[in-house]
């Protein structure tokens, strides 16, 4: 009996000094020889990073455990009872917060010095301690500069421009519920210009999609491969496509954010030393540097590293315009997560179809009202606009705590079976939207007619 309980106050004295041991970040010589890393993050930045540490650290092996963003925090949540996983490394903070908020990421203090306390207007780090920002993040539009000369399209410069007729069947986009970054470049528009507004803007764009793509990384595959000449990304997309000699350019709207990308080390890490290790070259002067190679081209948060960048490449520690205009509310997106991503799909993923034809339908009609009074045709198009725009639920409803918690199936497809009252509420959600889009598209037509 003695040597069980000795046993098992050693197995959990072990696991105190591990979790001490990380917290006091050890020597690097303690190291296992063994990492996993669940991460969104593409094969060409994943497999850089891992060649780059594992060559400064010989005999340790890193696992990329591939996941997008929403599914990496569903599987981290699924194993925590028996995990095997040691980091979670993606762009979106209000994913490491969901994270967080279920008590599944430990502490970490970083030894590494020069790294300035925010970038632009937010926090590089968690000021609790549980994740760190290893580079930083904005949101805006790429476009094959090929495609756009070939079919005499102007360059956008604004997320308005996008939801002009010029651009119909020319933008492609990802589905937040499918991608973290998208769900940030969806939930920075809604605050920068308030739900009501947001939203109309989105569906705006939405009615010109060419495609919603399965996974993030399908629209710079689209935009560099010219299956459509505008995509909506995070701004390493655009930046590493650039860069390695795609026909491509990006900028960023007024009407976006900064934000730092981040990596963590989740709880019961069973190679928390060598998580550790990861944490600090990725913010050590060679790990961020790392971060300039062309296939990756993401903004390092330690300053002294543009100091190598290429000429052109962006500063947000100089350039203060890069993501001042929202000052983005981590809460507030917390808050909100799983219904903003079920109202994008409702609306526009599954919908698409619909909101196109409407879209066209309102486009045509004010093409042909363009210069000419027609009171009465004007109205038309105003209630069809209306119809498009309008929303099943408010702003205080999207954010209630027992609401959202309500929202935890993604459908990766239009048939995917969601049960309970989410489904009840996707169905009325669904029936309404159709009903207005169908409508918006009869109203419009007739608008069309009588000029």
């Amino acid at each position: 009996m003695f040597k069980k309980i000795h046993r098992r106050a050693l197995i959990a004295g072990m696991a105190i000094a591990a979790v001490m041991s990380v917290a006091a970040s050890v020597p690097l010589q303690a190291m296992e020889n063994k990492l996993v890393v669940v991460t969104s993050y593409p094969p060409d930045t994943t497999e850089t990073v891992k060649k780059a540490f594992e060559a400064k650290h010989p005999g340790v092996k890193v696992e990329m455990l591939k996941k997008k963003t929403t599914a990496g925090i569903k599987f981290l949540q699924e194993t925590a009872g028996n995990n095997t996983s040691d980091m979670f490394w993606a762009s979106a903070p209000d994913a490491f917060e969901v994270l967080k908020g279920d008590d599944l990421l430990q502490k970490y203090q970083v030894q590494v010095k020069g790294i300035p306390e925010k970038v632009g207007a937010f926090p590089i780090n968690d000021p609790d301690g549980y994740y760190k920002g290893f580079a930083a993040s904005g949101y805006g539009i790429m476009w094959n500069t090929r495609y756009l000369a070939a079919k005499k399209l102007p360059v956008p410069k604004t997320w308005a421009d996008l939801a002009t007729p010029v651009y119909n069947g020319h933008v492609g986009m990802s589905a937040p519920s499918r991608s973290g970054t998208t769900h940030l470049t969806v939930e920075t528009l809604l605050q920068g210009q308030g739900w009501d507004k947001g939203w109309a803007q989105w569906k705006a764009i939405a009615g010109n999609f060419k495609t919603v793509t399965e996974r993030s990384f399908g629209v710079p595959d689209g935009v560099n491969s010219g299956q459509f000449g505008l995509g909506i990304v995070i701004d390493f997309f655009g930046l590493s496509s650039k860069a390695s000699g795609f026909p491509v350019d990006f900028l960023y709207p007024p009407i976006t954010t900064l934000v730092p990308a981040n990596i963590a080390i989740v709880k019961g890490a069973p190679h928390p030393k060598t998580a550790a290790a990861f944490i600090e070259f990725l913010l050590s002067p060679a790990g961020q540097e790392v971060l300039l190679d062309p296939k990756i081209r993401r903004l390092p948060v330690n300053p002294a590293t543009y100091a190598k960048a290429p000429e052109g490449f962006p500063n947000p520690f100089k350039d203060s315009s890069i993501g001042s205009a929202v000052k983005f509310d981590l809460q507030l997106s917390k808050s909100r997560y799983n219904v903003v991503n079920s109202l994008f799909d409702v609306m526009v993923t599954y919908r698409l179809d619909d909101l196109r034809a409407a879209t066209q339908a309102i486009q045509a009609a004010e093409a042909k009202l363009a210069g000419k009074s027609n009171p009465e045709a004007q109205k038309l198009v105003d209630e069809a606009k209306a119809l498009v725009a309008k929303l099943p639920i408010t702003e205080a409803q999207a954010s209630e705590k027992d609401f959202n918690t309500i929202f935890k199936k993604k459908r990766k497809k239009a048939t995917t079976k969601v049960t309970g009252r989410q489904a009840e509420i996707e169905q009325k959600w669904d029936s309404e939207v159709k009903a207005n889009y169908v409508k918006a598209r009869e109203l419009a037509e007739k608008a069309a007619s009588m000029i």
